[in-house]
């Protein structure tokens, strides 16, 4: 293997680990995601069992208020491209309910996905290593043998 395939190997074995990461974010968002729309299901849920209406209102910094939903049957869904529309709290939480299912769906192409590009830098990897091995044994065998020196004899 000569020092071109390798600087080649070397760049493919980089742009691999740069698509990996991009992956490993894809992941990350799809999960937070599907952590988000869990959590907005159990609050939809939580709203029409608790009577009254009221709920915690996170409102930044760490702080909190109590505040009371007016029309807790009545919810307003990002269905996409900045589109809302109102839905009832059973339709909102089979929105999100299917969303999740979505999620769930990408999130496996994309694990797949990346375990087949780990796969790959794995391969290209090892092959990196065994052309310097090569090289290195290459060297060995072109340097002449060292003649004995008088702490030899």
């Amino acid at each position: 293997m000569d020092q071109r395939e390798l600087l080649t190997l070397e760049h493919y074995l980089k742009e691999y680990g740069q698509q990996a990461e991009i992956f490993t974010g894809q992941l990350e968002l799809l999960e937070n995601g599907r952590m988000e729309a869990l959590a907005a299901i159990e609050a939809l849920q939580g709203l029409l069992q608790s009577g009254d209406g009221t709920v915690l209102l996170q409102i930044g910094g760490g702080a909190s208020m109590r505040a009371q939903v007016l029309e807790p049957e009545k919810v307003l869904v990002n269905i996409g491209a900045d589109v809302i529309v109102e839905r009832s709290n059973k339709e909102a939480v089979e929105f999100l309910q299917d969303r999740i299912t979505e999620m769930a769906a990408s999130e496996k192409k994309v694990a797949e996905t990346l375990d087949r590009l780990r796969n790959q830098m794995n391969e290209i990897a090892r092959r990196i290593e065994q052309g310097y091995q090569q090289a290195v044994q290459a060297e060995r065998a072109a340097q002449p043998p060292s003649a004995p020196s008088d702490q030899d004899a």
